[in-house]
């Protein structure tokens, strides 16, 4: 198959499209690098199973079809830039999502949409499943994303019902892994650039706010599953149940990293959801996937990628 994967030099994006390239597809990566990185491509781009394209998804489109698949993957992803540019993350999920989806639908190209458990806001359901419509304030600190991707899967469906376009949506909880910048905020680059560092690991509030860790790989087979399922009827929630406290994975962090690292804590952070965890009953179901790279492997690795391969800041 041809394939188009934006935000194909960021974190998930550059997985996804190395497993395509060593399943023998053809791939072209679009990203704007304003959060991507181009060394995420290097291996793929020297070996010439892939493409690049550096472009703005808000912005006409330089590609052409044929495509058989577009991941739309493209969009700002820490709080710390839905905070600095929100009004790019909004345009991004909504004109940008329109961009490809039309692309998607000259080419009848099947479309899979990276959405996210924010559209689940302060969840007042646990876990969370696919048919809780969340718990969100649309002019609050966290809205310029949760907003975004919740206008952009209302879009998509919209695309499979009016125009008959073969739509994934993947509500994916916290992935982590190697290729997360790690300077962009997110929890894990975070702790793990901290420990290796020497520094303490600031946690938000008391810590005991959960989240669940899915590790990338895991997240990659998922998605490529769900571009391949006739029966996806909706959202689908990728992610690893396994939820755990911040002030937890701290101290897993510290520990697994040898580290002499403290905890420091600060103020919480403005409408911080307190507790997070994929019900993935229906990936189950439809896609026969279940995670399998547990918290402690999948820390391990991504300590040992930080510690050989990028710079502690």
């Amino acid at each position: 198959m041809r394939v188009l994967v934006t935000g194909g030099a960021g974190f998930i994006g550059s997985h996804l499209a190395d497993r395509l390239a060593a399943d023998g597809h053809e791939v072209v990566c679009l990203d704007d690098l304003s959060s991507g990185r181009l060394r995420n491509l290097e291996g793929l781009l020297s070996s010439g199973r892939a493409t690049f394209v550096q472009a703005d998804v808000v912005e006409p489109l330089p590609v052409r079809g044929p495509f058989d698949r577009v991941y739309h993957l493209a969009s700002p992803v820490s709080a710390a830039q839905h905070a600095a540019r929100p009004i790019r993350t909004l345009r991004a999920g909504a004109e940008g999502t329109r961009r490809c989806l039309d692309l998607a639908a000259a080419c009848g190209a099947v479309f899979v949409m990276a959405s996210t458990s924010e559209v689940y806001g302060d969840p007042a359901v646990h876990p969370q499943v696919e048919t809780y419509a969340g718990n969100v304030d649309p002019v609050g600190a966290r809205a310029s994303y949760n907003e975004a991707k919740r206008y952009a899967e209302a879009l998509v469906t919209a695309y499979g019902a009016e125009r008959g376009l073969r739509v994934r949506i993947a509500r994916i909880f916290n992935t982590y892994g190697p290729r997360m910048r790690p300077d962009d905020g997110r929890v894990v680059a975070s702790f793990v650039v901290r420990a290796l560092a020497g520094r303490p690991l600031r946690v938000f509030g008391s810590g005991r706010q959960t989240r669940s860790f899915c590790y990338v790989s895991d997240l990659v087979e998922a998605l490529l599953g769900l571009a391949a399922c006739d029966a996806a009827p909706g959202p689908v929630n990728l992610g690893n149940p396994d939820e755990v406290p911040i002030l937890d994975l701290a101290r897993e962090v510290v520990a697994l990293a040898g580290s002499r690292s403290a905890v420091e804590f600060a103020p919480a952070a403005a409408e911080d959801p307190q507790r997070r965890r994929p019900d993935i009953a229906l990936a189950r179901r439809l896609l026969g996937w279940e995670p399998r790279i547990g918290r402690a492997e999948g820390l391990a690795r991504t300590v040992a990628y930080y510690r050989s391969e990028e710079p502690i800041a």
